[in-house]
Parts: C-alpha cells; structure tokens; sequence
C-alpha cells in the first residue's frame, strides 16, 4: 500500500485525543514539506479516524458500547465480539481503501487495545483475540504504534476532570491497571512496532517527542525518488 498506517495507544486520559490534534497540525506544516523535500501542498493527504467509531455501523457500534445505556452489563464476549465488528468494517471501508490512495492515516486505537482491553482488562483468551484480529484486520497492522504510556490512576484522574465517565473509563481501577499491564506486555513483545510516549510530561513536550520519532520515519516511508508523486494525490 502507498499510504501509512500511524496508531495511537493508551489507557483512559493518556492525551492520546490531544495528541492526535496536534499530530494532525504538525503533519500539514512546511517543517514537514521540508523534511519530505516537497513543494507545497506534496505532503500526502491525512486522514485521522477512531476505533470504535470511525464508519457509520462504528459510530452506532461506538454508542452501544461506550454509552451506559443498559440495566444489564455487556457479557465479555459479547464486548468482544462488537469491537470486532467494528474493526471489520472499519478496516475494510476506511483503512484500506485510503491507504491504497496514499494517505497517512492516524487512527485512535486498533488492535493492541483489544488485546489490553479485552484479553488483560477482562481476562479473555488471548490466542482468541488474535485470532479475531486477524480476520477483523485481514492482516493489516500499524506500520507504527505510538504507545502513550502514563499509569492508570493518573490517566482515570484526568478523566474524572472531563465530567460524566462513558463505560469503559467507569470500570473499577484494578480493570485499568490490568490494561496498563496489557500494553506494557504488548510493548515488550513488539519493541519493532510500537513505541513508548511518556505521557507523564506536559503536552507540547510530548507531541515533540512524537515528531521526534516520525520525522526518520516519514524520511524511511517516503524516499527521494517517490516524493515528487506525492504531491499528485487528492485528498
């Protein structure tokens, strides 16, 4: 695929919206034409999207998951099984279809919370959600996670500053700290493919650091003899 595939991750009030923002800004700037030796307007197209939610079944999928609408809990499988719908459709009506068109995609989770969220936070079989992922994604994977690492107690600490707590930020803190455990294990498994943000530092120190880590890889991804086409991709 012509496009790249850039994925955040993180507990709950990791900054990962917020670094998202900023990511999104920095890409469109002339610091980044430069880096990419193009003219204006020849970095490729961005497109930033979310998991769950970033298809019209995602959005509906989002709201029955995240949104404490019911008298009886979401069996853990059943949970399972939605975030696999939804990457399933996200993956092949948004994913794939503009990273063939050479974007750089930045999406909000994907399957590495699956496996901290489902498999460590509710104690489902592992080898299970692998195996979902994988006919979920049809073998798609980041070609970088930016792993925004802070513990779950501080990030469920900002949370609470937001107001009312959608499903997920409202499970107990030995829920989050199994997560945390998730990510660090997924993190240690992976050192290739995912990178470690210290979320702990002020917001601008933190997107600076992820700038940091792309500017080599968008160098990498799009070397000197491709950069020209670049700038013929339409948004």
């Amino acid at each position: 695929m012509q496009g790249k595939l850039i994925v955040f991750e993180g507990v709950e009030g990791s900054g990962k919206t917020t670094q998202l923002r900023y990511l999104q800004d920095w890409l469109q700037t002339t610091e980044v034409e430069n880096i990419l030796g193009v003219e204006v307007g020849g970095v490729p197209p961005i497109m930033v999207t979310r998991e769950p939610g970033g298809t019209e079944l995602g959005f509906k999928l989002r709201q029955l998951l995240l949104e404490p609408q019911f008298a009886d809990p979401i069996a853990p499988e059943a949970e399972l099984l939605l975030y696999a719908a939804d990457r399933a459709q996200h993956v092949e009506g948004c994913l794939k279809p503009h990273l063939h068109q050479g974007y750089l995609v930045v999406c909000d989770r994907y399957t590495d919370s699956t496996v901290a969220y489902q498999g460590y936070g509710r104690g489902l079989s592992l080898p299970l959600i692998d195996q979902l992922n994988q006919i979920a994604t049809g073998g798609l994977t980041s070609d970088v996670t930016l792993w925004l690492d802070v513990a779950a107690e501080v990030g469920l600490a900002r949370t609470q500053k937001r107001g009312k707590a959608d499903r997920m930020e409202a499970a107990d803190l030995a829920f989050h700290q199994r997560v945390e455990q998730g990510f660090n294990a997924l993190y240690a498994q992976y050192p290739e493919r995912i990178v470690r943000i210290d979320a702990n530092q002020p917001p601008m120190a933190i997107a600076q650091h992820i700038q940091a880590v792309l500017t080599p890889l968008l160098t990498q991804w799009f070397p000197t003899p491709l950069r020209p086409l670049l700038g013929k991709l339409k948004p």
